[in-house]
């Protein structure tokens, strides 16, 4: 049950993460004078560029922590940004 908890508050943070960026690159292009799709187009653009790699990394170490001879599944993944 312990890892169920662990990957829910490992999901809610990555949605957490990509929400923050895409509204706060929303807001910006707003300030900056953009229009409504202009300001989408940015918000999009952050998304794809969101550096999700320190998270992974992070739930990584914690799970190694807790359970040295199991090999995360996440160690085979690899992010890369268009």
């Amino acid at each position: 049950m312990a890892t169920h908890i662990n990957l829910d508050n490992f999901a809610k943070r990555i949605r957490d993460a990509c929400l923050e960026a895409v509204l706060q690159e929303y807001e910006d292009a707003g300030v900056q004078g953009l229009c409504a799709e202009g300001r989408w187009e940015a918000a999009v653009g952050a998304l794809r560029t969101l550096d999700l790699a320190p998270l992974l990394r992070e739930f990584q170490s914690r799970s190694t922590d807790r359970a040295p001879k199991k090999k995360c599944v996440f160690s085979i993944l690899t992010f890369s940004s268009r």
